[in-house]
């Protein structure tokens, strides 16, 4: 292949972006193939080998199905390639990795009258003579070829597919999305309550801090940067030391050595004192009293994205 990027698509429901193409070890064979197991895989992983996801540094972010993507490279059956919906100050075209090549598929362009965004938590897509086709998540996004009385027919990675109109929001383009308020996203934020945490995690079946922030703040209609440190640095700012001015939906960051560290965690403001979020691996996304927790010393950037 050659020096420049070509564009694809994921082609599994939800795809894991590694750090290198030796980050995936024999465990998580289920989660690199096609069709992707990702329930089975993330079921047999232990909190040791969670923790090393993170620790080991080797999960970078995800991909959700149809997702377009840059891919730089392809060595053997991995592709390098470039999350261009996830902003990210590691690229300046968004967040790069590497997924199994078996999992991505070359872009088709077609004509399109819009597009449909997924917004209930697991949705069935059925093919075109209404059988079961695949379980996409929220925050999936596909071209809509036409419109039915109660379906959308789509084109997706597997040819044209028909999603129920009951779940998916549509507009006639990305940047078209009705903006809707930070309370929604909180709103949306709790049916995740007790869903364990994943790093690298940007779907239903696991989220990290910030693809959980990401992830609500964009079934809301804002594409925020991927990392929590780069979420910190963007949007609006609002005042650190008077949480009387916080509300409902903005982001909390914090940071170690009472604040003065690097970002190393975000969560929404839920009012009254309290932290909607996805913790940490072992634990799972909770409403959590900031008074009296360790994160309380630690706030360091209070940021608005949705009014």
């Amino acid at each position: 292949m050659g020096t420049g990027a070509s564009e694809w698509v994921c082609s599994v429901k939800v795809a894991t972006v590694w750090t290198e193409p030796s980050s995936a070890r024999e465990i998580d064979t289920p989660g690199i193939s096609e069709p992707v197991l990702l329930t089975e895989w993330l079921e047999a992983l232990t909190y040791k080998e969670r923790l090393a996801l993170c620790d080991e540094n080797r999960i970078q972010t995800q991909l959700l199905y149809g997702e377009p993507v840059l891919v730089e490279k392809i060595e053997g059956e991995w592709a390098k390639i470039i999350a261009v919906w996830q902003p990210s100050k590691k690229d300046t075209r968004g967040y790069p990795g590497w997924v199994p090549v078996k999992q991505l598929q070359k872009s088709v362009h077609v004509d399109s009258i819009g597009v449909a965004h997924v917004n209930a938590s697991k949705v069935q897509l059925w093919d075109k003579e209404g059988n079961p086709l695949l379980i996409v998540p929220i925050n999936t996004i596909l071209p809509v070829i036409s419109e039915g009385a109660s379906v959308f027919t789509v084109q997706t990675p597997h040819g044209e597919a028909m999603l129920s109109k009951k779940y998916v929001e549509f507009a006639t383009s990305m940047e078209q999305y009705p903006k809707r308020s930070a309370e929604d996203a909180v709103t949306l934020g709790e049916h995740y309550l007790d869903l364990p945490y994943l790093w690298g995690g940007m779907s239903p079946y696991g989220y990290d801090c910030s693809g959980f922030t990401y992830n609500m703040l964009k079934a809301c209609g804002y594409l925020i940067p991927r990392d929590a440190s780069d979420q910190a640095r963007s949007g609006k700012e609002v005042s650190l030391h008077e949480p009387s001015t916080w509300k409902k939906g903005d982001l909390l960051f914090f940071a170690n050595d009472g604040g003065t560290g690097p970002v190393r965690h975000v969560g929404f403001y839920y009012g009254n004192g309290q932290l909607l979020h996805s913790p940490s691996t072992g634990k799972a996304v909770e409403i959590l009293v900031l008074k009296g927790s360790k994160l309380e010393k630690e706030v360091c950037a209070v940021r608005r994205y949705a009014v």
